[in-house]
C-alpha cells in the first residue's frame, strides 16, 4: 500500500493551491470569453519544484508540461507516488537516449520533428500520441521541422503505429502581427492534413493563439508566476 497517498499536503502547499486556482479561473473566464470553445490547458511546470506541481493538482490540473526529461519523470513519481493520476506532455525537445525513460509516464509528445525520434518513439511507446513540431520562425537555430517537412512526416509517423493528434508550434517572440501569420499558417496546415489538435500559445501569445485557433495552450508564469531563480524575478515565456 502506498502510504504517502493517504499524507496530507502541508501548509504552504495548500496555500498555493487556492492562489492557483484563483489564477486557474481567472485564465478559464479568459478562454471561455476569447475562444468561445473548449481548450486544453497544459500546465508548464518546469524549473518549478514539485511540490508545486502537487499544489495544482488539488487545484484541479490534470495536464502537466514539462521541458526536460529527468525533471518531468522526477515530478511524475512524486506524484504517482502521493496517489494523483495526472498526464504528462514532453513540450521541450526531445533526445532519443531519453525516450525509453519517458515512454512509461508520458501522455502526449510534443515535439516530434524527425524521423529518427519517430522511429525511437513507435518502438519504446507504441500507439504513442504525438504531435510534430513545425518551426514556425524558419530560424535555423529554433526547433521544429519545415512547413515542407510536415506531411512526410505525419505519413512516417501514421505508418509506423503512433497517432497524430496534430501540430504544435512556438511564435516569434516580441511581435503579435508576425505571431497572428505563424499561427494562421500552422493552423491552415492543419486543417489540410485533417488534424484535429493544434498546440499554439504561451501566456506571452495567448490571446493571438486563441484568435488563430489553438485547441490547446501551454500555460506556466500565467498559473504559477515566475520561475525560481529567472532573471529579475521576471516572468516566464511559457
Amino acid at each position: 500500500m502506498n502510504e504517502l497517498a493517504n499524507v496530507s499536503p502541508p501548509p504552504d502547499v495548500r496555500v498555493l493551491s487556492e492562489q492557483i486556482a484563483e489564477r486557474s479561473a481567472l485564465v478559464r473566464e479568459r478562454l471561455d470569453r476569447t475562444a468561445g470553445r473548449e481548450v486544453r490547458v497544459v500546465a508548464v511546470s518546469k524549473s518549478h519544484p514539485p511540490s508545486t506541481a502537487w499544489a495544482a493538482a488539488l487545484a484541479g490540473h490534470r495536464e502537466f508540461g514539462e521541458n526536460y526529461a529527468q525533471e518531468l519523470v522526477g515530478k511524475a513519481g512524486f506524484l504517482a507516488e502521493r496517489g494523483i493520476e495526472v498526464r504528462w506532455h514532453m513540450i521541450g525537445p526531445v533526445q532519443s537516449n531519453k525516450v525509453k525513460v519517458l515512454a512509461p509516464v508520458l501522455g502526449r509528445w510534443h515535439t516530434i520533428d524527425r524521423s529518427k525520434l519517430v522511429r525511437t518513439i513507435a518502438r519504446w511507446s507504441p500507439e504513442g500520441t504525438v504531435m510534430i513540431q513545425r518551426n514556425l520562425s524558419g530560424d535555423p537555430n529554433k526547433a521544429g521541422c519545415t512547413a515542407d517537412e510536415v506531411e512526410p512526416l505525419v505519413a512516417e509517423a501514421t505508418e509506423a503505429g503512433l497517432d497524430v493528434v496534430g501540430l504544435m508550434g512556438v511564435a516569434t517572440e516580441g511581435s503579435p502581427q508576425l505571431a497572428a501569420a505563424e499561427f494562421a499558417s500552422l493552423v491552415a496546415q492543419a486543417d489540410a492534413l485533417a488534424l484535429r489538435e493544434r498546440c499554439i500559445g504561451m501566456s506571452g501569445d495567448l490571446d493571438v493563439a486563441l484568435a488563430a485557433g489553438a485547441t490547446t495552450v501551454r500555460l506556466g508564469s500565467m498559473l504559477f508566476g515566475s520561475r525560481p531563480g529567472s532573471a529579475n524575478g521576471g516572468p516566464s515565456r511559457a
